[in-house]
């Protein structure tokens, strides 16, 4: 009668736990499950893979943008946020930036400073590579949406 959603399909595992006194600064990428409790100063990727996991606790905070398919925030996030397949924020997230996605669950208390903007689901490598660029205006800036294909 009712058909199960695949789309929602992730790890559940952490491959990856970055601790709550750890503070990497750089650009990280990574597969599998990801789950940060410290600070990233850095951008966040993953490479191809439709199944990986972030997960930020109300610990943890990145600075950076974040684009994987499959993503739990309960943190804080200073950038703009892609997620290909899920993403779900729970009721201490805090993102300070743009969100593009495809999927969204979003728990009372969350709190997004920027535009919401829902994208169809593509292929993961279409998908992860957009991006955004701000143009000086006479009232302000305007955003503009734009496609990398690398």
């Amino acid at each position: 009668m009712f058909k199960k959603n695949k789309a929602k399909a992730k790890t559940n595992r952490i491959d990856t736990l970055i601790g709550e006194q750890t503070h990497i600064n750089g650009d990280l990428n990574f597969t599998g499950g990801l789950r940060i409790d410290g600070n990233i100063t850095g951008n966040i990727t993953t490479s191809g893979d439709t199944t990986s996991l972030l997960t930020l606790s109300n610990k943890g905070t990145i600075e950076g943008d974040v684009k994987v398919p499959n993503l739990v925030i309960d943190g804080t996030i200073t950038g703009n946020v892609y997620a290909s397949e899920h993403i779900e924020l729970a009721s201490n997230a805090k993102i300070l930036g743009n969100v593009y996605y495809n999927l969204l669950e979003m728990t009372m208390g969350a709190e997004v400073n920027g535009q919401m903007i829902h994208v169809r689901q593509q292929s993961a490598d279409e998908y992860l590579n957009l991006d955004h660029e701000e143009v000086e205006g006479t009232d302000g800036f305007q955003l503009e949406q734009k496609v990398t294909t690398d």
